[in-house]
C-alpha cells in the first residue's frame, strides 16, 4: 500500500500521511491535558506528595504495559480499526464490536465535554460573550481541521502538543530552579514533604482514590493504536513512538508531582480548588508561575489549557471518526459511514460524530446538565474497557500465532515482558474498574453507584445484543482458528 488513496481495485482508502513526529506528538498531547495542569494540585491534596507520586508511578506502570502491547498488534497489523479489529479478530466478533462502539461513544462524547470546557475558559478574557458562541467556533475549526485530511489533522494535533510540551518543560525547569532556590526566594527544602502527615496523607485509601484520577489522567495514550491505519511507515514509527512517549509522559508527570510536591504544600487550599473548580488562578502550574516572577502567569496557563482543551478535542474527533469509518467497513455500522472523499477522509464518519458532540454540548447548556451527565458517565470507564481489552487481545493474539508457528523475530515489534505485562496490565485495571466508587457501594448509594458504574452494563449490553444477533458466528475465537496475519506497509518514500 502506497500513500494514494486508492486501492488497486478502484476503491479509496484512506491515506497514510502521518509521519513519525505526528504519531509521538499526538500520543504525548493525547496524555496531557487538564488532568495535569489542574487535577494534578488536587491529587496532592488528596493523598499527599508521596502518595500522589506512588499512585502516579503505578499507574504509569500499567500504561507501559498497555502501550508495548498496543505496540506489538499495531505494528503487525495496522489498520484505522485498531482495537475493533482486534477485539474482533482475537477475541470474538461481538467483543470487537462492543470495544468499536463503545471507544467511538467515548470520544465523540468528549468532544461534547472539550466544547464545555472551552466556553468556561474563553470567559477568563470575554465573561460576556455566550460559551456555545465559542463551542460553535472550535466545532468548525476542529471538524474543518479533519475534514481537509490526515496529514492536516497530525499538523494541527503537532503544534497543539508543541504547545503543551513546551509549557510543561518550562514548569519543570523553574521549578528546579526554585527549589535549588536560584529563583523565586529561598528554597524551601524538603518542610512540604514533611509537614503534616506528608508525604503519605490520608493513608491506603487516598492513595487508591488517586490511583483511579491518574488512570484518567493518562488516558489517551492509545490513540497513537487509531493513527496506525494512516502512518507512513508504521512498522518503524509505531515502535520509536511506543518506546519514547511513555518515558517522555512518565517525566511530565512524575517530574510535576516532585516540582508541586516541593513548591506547595500540599494543605495549600489552591491545590484543591483548581481541580474542583477548574479555577486556572489555582492551578499549581499558574501559582509556580507567579512564584517564579512571571506576572501573566494566569492568562499564560489559560491559553496553555485552553490548547490542551482544543488538542483533546481535535485527536477525539479524528479517533472517534476512524473507529466508526472501521467499522462501517467491517460491516458493524451503516456502510455510508465507510464513504471517503477524494483526500482520503470519511467525511460522513466525521459528520456523524462532530453532530453528536454538538448534542453532547446542547444538552449541557441549554437543559439542566442531567442528560449530559449521563453521558458523560456512560463514558467514563470507556477508557478503561479499551485498554483492559487491548491487554487481553495481546494476550490471545501471542498465544495462537505461536500456536500456529508463528516465529517471533517475524513481529515487527515484540511487547518485552509478555506475558508478565498484559497480565498485570488485566489485573489492575480490574481495581481501578471495580474500585471507581466503593464507598458508595459500602454506603447503598444506589444513584452514585449507577452513575460511576454505568459504563459497564453499556458496554455488556452491546456486546450481548450483538451476541444474540449473530449466533454462533460470534463465539470466542479458538486459538488455531485464530487470524494472525499481518499486513506489511511499505512507505511512500
Amino acid at each position: 500500500m502506497n500513500d494514494t488513496a486508492t486501492s488497486a481495485t478502484g476503491e479509496r482508502e484512506l491515506k497514510r500521511g502521518l509521519r513519525a513526529r505526528h504519531l509521538q506528538m499526538i500520543a504525548i498531547g493525547g496524555a496531557i491535558g487538564t488532568g495535569l495542569f489542574l487535577g494534578s494540585g488536587g491529587t496532592i491534596s488528596q493523598a499527599g506528595p508521596g502518595g500522589a507520586l506512588l499512585a502516579y508511578a503505578a499507574i504509569g506502570i500499567m500504561v507501559l504495559f498497555v502501550m508495548q502491547s498496543l505496540g506489538e498488534l499495531s505494528t503487525h497489523l495496522p489498520v484505522a480499526g485498531s482495537f475493533h479489529t482486534y477485539g474482533t479478530k482475537y477475541v470474538s466478533p461481538s467483543f470487537g464490536f462492543a470495544m468499536g462502539w463503545n471507544y467511538w461513544f467515548n470520544w465523540a462524547i468528549t468532544l461534547a465535554a472539550e466544547l464545555v470546557a472551552a466556553g468556561v475558559i474563553m470567559s477568563f478574557w470575554l465573561p460576556d460573550v455566550p460559551s456555545w458562541v465559542w463551542a460553535a467556533v472550535f466545532l468548525a475549526l476542529l471538524t474543518g481541521l479533519n475534514f481537509l485530511s490526515a496529514k492536516a489533522f497530525g499538523e494541527g494535533e503537532f503544534w497543539f502538543a508543541a504547545i503543551k510540551v513546551a509549557a510543561v518543560l518550562a514548569f519543570l525547569v523553574l521549578g528546579v530552579l526554585m527549589i535549588a532556590g536560584i529563583i523565586g526566594g529561598e528554597s524551601p527544602g524538603l518542610s512540604n514533604w514533611t509537614t503534616g502527615e506528608a508525604p503519605f496523607a490520608g493513608g491506603w485509601v487516598s492513595i487508591i482514590s488517586v490511583f483511579m484520577i491518574a488512570g484518567f489522567s493518562f488516558q489517551g495514550t492509545e490513540l497513537v493504536g487509531v493513527t496506525a491505519g494512516e502512518s507512513n511507515d508504521p512498522r518503524r514509527d509505531m515502535p520509536k513512538a511506543i518506546r519514547t512517549v511513555f518515558w517522555r509522559i512518565m517525566l511530565f508527570y512524575i517530574g510535576a508531582i516532585i516540582v508541586i510536591g516541593f513548591l506547595l504544600p500540599y494543605t495549600d487550599p489552591s491545590l484543591l480548588a483548581a481541580a474542583d473548580n477548574e479555577d486556572i488562578t489555582a492551578s499549581p502550574f499558574t501559582l509556580v508561575f507567579e512564584r517564579a516572577g512571571i506576572a501573566v502567569a494566569a492568562s499564560v496557563m489559560n491559553a496553555v489549557i485552553l490548547t490542551a482543551i482544543l488538542s483533546a478535542g481535535n485527536s477525539g474527533l479524528y479517533a472517534s471518526t476512524r473507529m466508526l469509518y472501521a467499522m462501517a467497513k467491517e460491516g458493524t455500522a451503516p456502510r455510508l459511514f465507510a464513504r471517503l472523499n477524494e483526500r482520503g477522509v470519511p467525511v460522513m464518519a466525521l459528520l456523524a460524530t462532530a453532530i453528536i458532540g454538538l448534542f453532547g454540548f446542547l444538552s449541557e447548556v441549554m437543559g439542566d446538565g442531567g442528560a449530559y451527565t449521563w453521558l458523560i458517565n456512560v463514558s467514563g470507564l470507556s477508557g478503561f474497557i479499551v485498554w483492559a481489552g487491548i491487554a487481553l487481545c495481546h494476550f490471545r493474539f501471542r498465544r495462537a500465532y505461536l500456536a500456529q508457528g508463528g516465529r517471533l523475530a517475524d513481529l515487527p515489534y515484540r511487547a518485552p515482558l509478555f506475558p508478565v505485562g498484559p497480565i498485570i496490565a488485566l489485573i489492575m485495571l480490574v481495581i481501578v474498574i471495580v474500585g471507581q466508587n466503593l464507598q458508595a457501594v459500602v454506603d447503598g448509594q444506589i444513584l452514585e453507584v449507577a452513575s460511576a458504574y454505568i459504563g459497564l452494563p453499556a458496554f455488556a449490553l452491546l456486546w450481548l445484543v450483538h451476541r444474540i444477533v449473530t449466533g454462533r458466528r460470534s463465539a470466542v475465537v479458538g486459538l488455531e482458528e485464530m487470524d494472525v496475519s499481518g499486513l506489511e506497509v511499505r512507505p511512500a518514500d
